[in-house]
């Protein structure tokens, strides 16, 4: 069910603690956490703690939670000090989703180029 932990995630077992991660911040509805394959000096992981397949998924079903996610990524960018950086969210295995539960990636430290991939 939408919004209750998935025994078979990944992202729930990393908040539930069952799987260790480099976590950078914590709040009480999200966690973030360094990409355990970094595209880019700063490449985090924010997560709601909350179990949603994807970002649209999360985004009608909780929309102040996808906000608190989406606040967490600039706490994220300010506490490394990046003047820019990307966010993504994606959505489906066609767009490179391997885990899914709704995560944005806060990528920075380097040039990005347009467009991506």
């Amino acid at each position: 069910m939408a919004g209750e932990p998935q025994d078979d995630c990944l992202f729930c077992k990393i908040v539930a603690g069952h799987v260790p991660a480099t976590i950078v911040r914590e709040t009480d509805t999200t966690v973030a956490f360094r990409d355990i394959n970094p595209q880019a000096p700063t490449h985090v992981l924010v997560i709601p703690k909350a179990h949603y397949a994807d970002a649209a998924a999360l985004a009608t079903a909780a929309p102040d939670l996808a906000a608190d996610v989406l606040r967490e990524t600039q706490a994220v960018a300010d506490e490394d000090k990046l003047e820019s950086y990307r966010i993504v969210f994606n959505t489906g295995t066609g767009a490179g989703q391997t885990v899914f539960h709704a995560h944005a990636h806060v990528v920075g430290g380097r040039g990005l180029q347009w467009p991506p991939g």
